[in-house]
């Protein structure tokens, strides 16, 4: 791609750097339309998001921190000129963290887009000009994605009639896609399926060291991606085989008996796979940057390899594994009281989905004959 970008810029008798800045937006603009004038909407989109972030990953790198130390101008806030303290409200008075907030700049910031395409401003806001938004964005995206910008746009528009932007306060008509509990199945697999994932995993390298450690943490404990991302070298107690996992949901922790299989997998990972660095976080990149690992790279760590075990499952990633984790106890015969402290559940509602899938007995089921159902 920077490739193309340097042709590019050649072709407009650019020769500095700092000059190729003002050639982003062009250059984008004539790779979308020579590389695939037919596609969908969809593929397209994709496409944009795709070649955007590598260009703006090289100018935040090459460009905006050299020489003079400048760094990466952020974007504004969405509204930010007509609403300018909604995400000091959403901060102060609401109380949301920076994870939070960031999510309603991503979808406030499609809103205003909207807005100003079609020319209309915040303060003129009506019903029909918030439901064609939400119209066209569900054919992009599903449920979950709608629940969230339905949501947001409520808060947005209860902000704007606290704020006497909106004289009529149309939050309470925006609906929100109904999710009824309980109506998904987990997202678990057998665990002979975990067992053909974890096969898959080369531990003849550093890489599948760390790998194996992190997908036997998750699969053995239910662990969540951020869990295992959060774990330092002082979580494991080594003389009383204790594994400690701090910070879960509702600020509590978890103590658990450290599995011979895990703590020879961790063992194997610090002395032949863990890079030498100062700090006491357990997992690391082992491509520049050397950096800790993410909660999202211990998420796609489990889809690269249930991918490649070639496992059907919806979502694939870390819940996949902790749901396999869960559905073990289950057919196994633990309460769910229990299997939710086990898996740090706050509340008994969130382990109840695990009972609607009792395989051994729908196999009988579906191989009886019918007569004993009665």
């Amino acid at each position: 791609m920077l490739v193309k970008f340097a042709a590019f810029t050649a072709g407009q008798n650019v020769e500095r750097i700092e000059q190729a800045e003002g050639l982003f937006e062009p250059f984008i603009a004539d790779w979308l339309s020579n590389r695939h004038s037919g596609r969908s909407a969809d593929a397209r989109r994709r496409d944009r998001n795709f070649v955007t972030g590598i260009m703006r990953h090289f100018f935040s790198l090459v460009v905006w921190k050299a020489g003079d130390d400048r760094t990466r101008p952020s974007l504004p806030d969405p509204f930010a000129i007509q609403i300018p303290g909604f995400f000091d409200y959403l901060r102060d008075e609401r109380g949301l963290r920076q994870s939070s907030i960031a999510h309603y700049r991503h979808y406030l910031r499609v809103f205003e887009r909207h807005l100003g395409d079609i020319g209309c401003d915040p303060k003129s806001l009506t019903l029909p000009v918030v439901t064609t938004f939400i119209t066209t964005q569900a054919s992009h995206f599903g449920r979950t994605v709608m629940i969230s910008l339905a949501s947001i746009l409520r808060v947005f528009l209860r902000y704007l009639h606290r704020e006497h932007v909106l004289q009529r306060d149309i939050s309470k008509l925006v609906e929100i896609p109904q999710r009824y509990r309980l109506a998904d199945i987990p997202r678990s697999i057998s665990w002979s399926s975990v067992q053909d994932m974890l096969d898959q995993v080369d531990r003849r390298t550093v890489v599948g060291r760390r790998d194996y450690a992190m997908l036997l943490l998750m699969a053995v404990y239910g662990l969540r991606s951020r869990e295992v991302a959060l774990l330092t070298l002082d979580d494991v107690d080594w003389k009383r085989d204790r594994l400690h996992v701090h910070g879960r949901k509702a600020e509590h922790s978890t103590t658990y008996p450290l599995a011979p299989v895990v703590g020879e997998a961790i063992v194997d990972y610090l002395r032949n796979g863990r890079p030498d660095v100062q700090s006491r976080l357990l997992f690391w990149r082992h491509l520049a940057p050397q950096s800790p690992l993410t909660h999202s790279a211990v998420s796609a760590t489990a889809s690269k390899y249930l991918h490649r075990a070639g496992i059907p499952v919806s979502r694939p990633g870390s819940h996949t594994l902790r749901h396999a984790c869960v559905q073990r106890l289950v057919d196994t015969g633990f309460s769910l009281k229990t299997i939710g402290d086990y898996v740090g559940h706050r509340a008994a509602s969130s382990t109840m989905i695990y009972a609607k899938v009792q395989v051994d007995g729908l196999r009988e089921v579906a191989l009886g004959d019918g007569e004993d159902l009665q």
